[in-house]
């Protein structure tokens, strides 16, 4: 079964040239947590998702994988 791909918070980081590392030390989150969510092998909750966006300086929809129709 193929895995879901659904955010782009991978991708996002390396348009910002920011690391997961990173990311993780600002928002005080577990490194662990903050690399399954960028290899999306587990999501960030929705509070979280937010943080990110705001830490990213980005709209939240930039690090969600939009669904095709």
């Amino acid at each position: 079964m193929e895995k879901k791909k659904l955010n782009r918070i991978k991708a996002v980081l390396a348009e910002l040239e920011i690391t997961s590392t990173e990311l993780a030390e600002a928002l005080n989150k577990n490194k662990v947590s903050v690399s399954r969510w960028c290899t999306n092998e587990s999501q960030p909750s929705l509070e979280t998702l937010f943080e990110i966006a705001e830490y990213l300086n980005v709209d939240i929809a930039e690090l969600l994988n939009r669904k095709k129709s």
